[in-house]
């Protein structure tokens, strides 16, 4: 397959970019034949990249979507031909291949392309007057205007549109550091797709844009499946664990290797950070299991790291409310209702009446920018396990089964986990409405 890019969902967590660390460092020692590339397909937090760099690692590169591009299908040429040859240089290359266009470069910087149309229309000239062909010309002499050109990351069908439109049976590339490659008709007959691997989520809603484009071979989660149509069998690991990057580790397992030690500071990071320290209910025997061993392979302490993890989370006060909400946003349909949950961790709720009222604010902002019904924000101290809920107005509010301190403000003891303790509250309260 070439490449394969493992990503996870956007709006990135800790757990999403882990699991597609480790999962790429497992399949390249299972696969060297193939190149698995760690992507992520949202943006970090401050607190998140704090994080990741504290580990020393390349932090997985920021891939803004799987849509085919002039770049997967652009040629590069192993004949160099100078403008002021004669076109007697161009036999060479037609008695080894035959291109329908050759780059042409004067000084060694690229001058334009030469086709085959120049040629024949060339020579049909010359033999249009009298018959023969009498003087040979330089290369520059017989090329047709190419300013027209196509920039490497413009979408395939666009790009095909081009160069459709512009007559021509060829285009120069270009990217950021200039000449980057050309395309020609036959380039655009088949459209490329991207191999991707799927971690901590399953839907397209979730995924990396272009996700329909392109060809999933794996996916690993832990979440409920509403996975994406398939052409082809592919390998799916799903379990209801608290963090993918138990998965992960226990995939390791299953195939007799063994995470190196930076690795397994990576998984375990994620781990702890997808279970709250092992505190959330969503914590599984084999997450427990999972931590302790990857605690002991990196050499931490696995309270004190996770402690010492948490404590990098900046306070909700100090961050941009907005961003901050859409750091870790989810969207349901439940009853013909719109709804968003959002889940910020903190390591203690005694400020929240310093900020609640601009979060407020700026979660009904969110609500109406993507069309929902109903937004929430569940704000949660890993410390001390407890959340406070944060609710843009709405009829539902009255049915929720927690205590109101304040308006659309309400007191959640021990609850920890989006998924396993507040999703069912919200889908019960909503469906009567």
């Amino acid at each position: 397959m070439g490449t394969i890019y493992i990503t996870g969902h956007k709006n990135p967590d800790l757990d999403s970019v882990c699991s597609a660390y480790g999962y790429a460092k497992l399949m390249t020692l299972q696969d060297p034949d193939n190149t698995y590339i760690p992507v992520r397909c949202g943006h970090l937090s401050d607190s998140i990249r704090s994080i990741l760099e504290q580990l020393d690692i390349d932090i997985p590169i920021y891939l803004r979507d799987v849509y085919p591009k002039v770049g997967d299908v652009m040629l590069q040429s192993e004949h160099r031909i100078n403008a002021a040859d004669p076109l007697t240089s161009v036999a060479a290359v037609y008695g080894e291949d035959t291109p329908s266009a050759i780059p042409v470069y004067e000084d060694d910087e690229f001058y334009g392309l030469l086709t085959v149309d120049d040629i024949t229309n060339w020579t049909m000239r010359e033999l249009s007057r009298d018959n023969k062909i009498t003087t040979i010309p330089k290369v520059r002499e017989i090329m047709t205007n190419h300013g027209d050109a196509i920039d490497a990351d413009e979408l395939f069908d666009e790009a095909k549109k081009m160069l459709q439109n512009s007559g021509k049976r060829g285009l120069p590339v270009y990217d950021e550091k200039g000449y980057a490659g050309y395309v020609t008709r036959r380039c655009f007959l088949n459209i490329p797709r991207k191999n991707v691997i799927l971690v901590d989520h399953n839907e397209s809603r979730q995924s990396i844009r272009g996700i329909e484009t392109a060809n999933i071979v794996g996916i690993i989660d832990h979440h409920r499946l509403d996975a994406i149509k398939t052409e082809q069998p592919i390998f799916i690991c799903a379990e209801p664990l608290g963090s993918t990057c138990t998965i992960v580790y226990q995939q390791y397992i299953r195939n007799n290797r063994t995470p190196d030690p930076a690795t397994a500071k990576v998984l375990l990071t994620g781990l702890i950070s997808d279970t709250l320290i092992l505190k959330s209910p969503t914590t599984t025997g084999d997450d427990v299991v999972a931590a302790h061993v990857l605690a002991s392979m990196c050499k931490v302490n696995l309270e004190e790291y996770g402690l010492s993890m948490f404590s990098r989370v900046e306070g909700l006060k100090e961050r941009d409310p907005e961003t901050a909400i859409l750091s870790d946003f989810k969207t349901y349909t439940e009853n013909g209702l719109r709804i968003g949950i959002g889940q910020c961790e903190v390591t203690t709720l005694k400020d929240i009446a310093d900020y609640k009222n601009d979060y407020a604010a700026a979660l009904e902002k969110v609500r109406v920018a993507q069309g929902l019904n109903w937004a929430v924000l569940m704000v949660t101290d890993v410390i001390h396990e407890h959340s406070a809920l944060l609710c843009t107005e709405h009829r539902s509010n009255r049915r929720l089964p927690y205590e109101a301190v304040d308006k659309n403000v309400y007191d959640m003891p021990h609850v920890m986990s989006r998924k396993k303790q507040l999703l069912p509250e919200i889908i019960h309260a909503v469906g009567d409405v």
